[in-house]
């Protein structure tokens, strides 16, 4: 005669066969990681680096090119982004609405995220390694140190169309440029935040040259004449959508300079 023990344990058995055999996970194995309940979110996981009230880097850079991520429009609300998330570059500059609620300390809120920078060392599918202003952004009132404490925290995202007000796409001339060289920084796109392509109009021309990613954010053009400024630049971004900025570097450009065009993508 059986166990009252080896009864439990049949039953046990019984009731995990019956549930995989009617398609469905046990209970017991969902995590936050695995699903979220609203089907525009997904699940990702978030860490965060730098100074607890800083933009991440030490220089208010990144894997990007970006410059003073520290300051509008960014504002320190930047982050690391796996490769899903940084794209080999092409993702740089993209936003993100995330959202914690599976720690006490966590408000629920959304909060509007920049991608800025590489991470090389995911812990999920989709990681965030935040700046400690963004992490802590997500916490209640006056709780922002107890999330930061929580280290390695479960979150939602989604994609969302950026926006930078007063700003249109501005262009910045790399170190390095010269007449047969000519590295830029594109930044500041609303909508898509991101370019997957730019090319490059001499001064009386009538043909677009490619140029090609550099890294980050950052495209370059090398030469086998010397360029003929002023240049008109054209950004396309991941949705195929262009902009044309009609001579915005000028005849008299130099390195480090930048310069604002009159063209803005629609949010």
């Amino acid at each position: 005669m059986a166990s009252l023990s080896s009864k439990a344990a049949l039953v046990a058995l019984f009731s995990l066969l019956v549930t995989y055999a009617s398609g469905a996970r046990p209970a017991a194995s969902f995590n936050a990681s695995d699903f979220t309940a609203d089907p525009n979110w997904e699940a990702a996981r978030a860490t965060w680096y730098g100074a607890p009230t800083g933009a991440g880097p030490d220089d208010d850079g990144g894997a990007c090119g970006f410059k003073n991520v520290n300051q509008y429009p960014f504002s320190s609300m930047t982050s690391c982004g796996n490769e899903p998330l940084f794209k080999d570059g092409k993702g740089c500059g993209s936003c993100y609405q995330i959202r914690c609620v599976n720690h006490p300390a966590c408000s629920g809120n959304p909060e509007t995220v920049i991608i800025t920078d590489m991470n090389y060392y995911p812990v999920s599918k989709y990681h965030f390694d935040l700046s400690g202003t963004a992490f802590g952004a997500m916490a209640k009132p006056g709780m922002n140190d107890q999330l930061r404490h929580a280290g390695i925290i479960d979150i939602q995202f989604k994609r969302v169309p950026c926006n930078f007000p007063g700003l249109k796409v501005t262009f910045h001339v790399e170190e390095g440029s010269n007449p047969v060289y000519f590295a830029v920084l594109v930044e500041y796109e609303d909508g898509d935040g991101d370019v997957v392509q730019v090319d490059l109009m001499e001064a009386n021309s009538q043909s677009w040259t490619p140029m090609r990613e550099s890294w980050g954010s950052i495209w370059r053009l090398d030469s086998n004449h010397r360029l003929t400024a002023p240049f008109s630049l054209r950004i396309t971004n991941e949705s195929g959508k262009q902009l044309v900025a009609d001579q915005v570097i000028p005849a008299n450009w130099a390195p480090m300079a930048v310069y604002r065009s009159i063209v803005q993508y629609s949010s």
